[in-house]
């Protein structure tokens, strides 16, 4: 019997190890080819055509792959033969959901036993979705889409004049001169913006705006 390809990817060289082994020992399934960008996922892909992709979340990118919501959108619309199963630290409910609505077939947080990575993959190769790591309300993607209006709306005035400027690419000082305000005042008000969103980073922030077309 053939087993199944599968194509890792994370730039962290102990997590691909450990990933390696687990998948491995199931003996269903042969890992193919290790990635540590989004350009050799890109490559190994295309070199390999696995039938499963287990991906980090937030990968080394360029310009044009990118990295976090905007590389796996890219991977679910030009690989749609491949399963993806997304490997993340994140525990932010919208973004998980998103990640569904995007088309991927499972999410685990890096937080679980390793062991449930072949739960998953099992899953994911009878051509099912893959839950089993965190629990979404029922009819989430719905629910979501209320809830996400309902914090962009929460933004004032000038938090949603920041949040225009740093998504355009603008540094905390430029945004403090071209709003005349002090760069402490346009730092919190930055910082109020993510915490309205549930978002903890500035990767998170970019992920869910380009996700929910803010601003």
């Amino acid at each position: 019997m053939n087993k199944i390809k599968v194509v890792l990817a994370d730039d962290h060289p102990i997590v691909l190890a450990g990933v390696k082994e687990i998948v491995e020992s199931d003996g269903f399934y042969d890992v193919v080819s290790v990635a540590q960008t989004s350009g050799e996922l890109m490559n190994a892909i295309n070199e390999h055509s696995p039938d499963i992709v287990i991906t980090d979340f937030y990968m080394p990118g360029d310009e044009h792959y990118g990295d976090g919501m905007r590389l796996i959108s890219y991977l679910v619309r030009h690989y749609p033969q491949v399963r993806f199963l997304v490997l993340t630290m994140l525990n932010n409910r919208s973004i998980l959901s998103s990640l569904y609505d995007c088309g991927v077939s499972g999410v685990l947080q890096k937080s679980i036993n390793l062991d449930e990575i072949n739960v998953a993959l099992r899953t994911i190769a009878r051509g099912e979705i893959y839950k089993g790591n965190f629990t979404l309300e029922p009819d989430s993607v719905k629910a979501s889409t209320s809830l996400v209006s309902e914090r962009i709306a929460s933004l004032s005035i000038k938090e949603a004049e920041v949040l225009r400027l740093f998504l355009a690419g603008e540094r905390i000082k430029n945004i403090a001169t071209n709003l005349q305000r002090s760069a402490k005042t346009v730092s919190t008000q930055k910082t109020s913006v993510m915490r309205k969103l549930c978002v903890n980073s500035d990767q998170e922030l970019f992920a869910f705006c380009q996700e929910h077309r803010v601003v």
